[in-house]
């Protein structure tokens, strides 16, 4: 299902200012699989995280947000990726699913995973706040063949 935007969930078609926003928004964006990576295997799974985690980085872009939120909700999205990646390291029931199937387990409609090392409840608090504008943006961008 294509959005009015023009992005799927799977594809996206950036618009070049669009393109310049999240530049501007991620300037590492492409090092973020990298900085996740604990063994050579991960930088596969971290490039597929930010492929899925790319279109709600443009839909938080379109949402007209200060730009304090949208680095909040960008810096969230940093350590989701970080904590999908360890994951799979401690639990090998997630270690056997792809990307999208250990994004849709941990991210819940009301909360987020609760990350390690731990974390304040402020900031889980606002981790838990992305995450359920993500749970509602993947819910919402769901692939017509779903």
């Amino acid at each position: 299902m294509v959005s009015p935007r023009g992005h799927t969930q799977d594809h996206c078609i950036v618009a070049s200012e669009d393109l310049a926003r999240l530049q501007q928004l991620c300037p590492d964006l492409n090092q973020w699989a990298r900085s996740w990576c604990c063994l050579p295997q991960d930088l596969a799974v971290g490039q597929q995280i930010v492929e899925l985690l790319t279109p709600f980085l443009l839909e938080l872009l379109h949402q007209g947000l200060d730009q304090k939120t949208a680095r909040r909700h960008r810096d969230n999205l940093w350590a989701l990726g970080g904590e999908l990646i360890r994951r799979r390291h401690e639990d090998d029931d997630l270690a056997r699913l792809n990307p999208t199937q250990i994004l849709k387990q941990l991210v819940e409609d009301d909360v987020g995973p609760l990350l390690w090392p731990r974390i304040s409840e402020s900031e889980q608090n606002s981790l838990d706040t992305t995450c359920r504008k993500l749970y509602r943006f993947l819910r919402d961008s769901k692939p017509a063949s779903d």
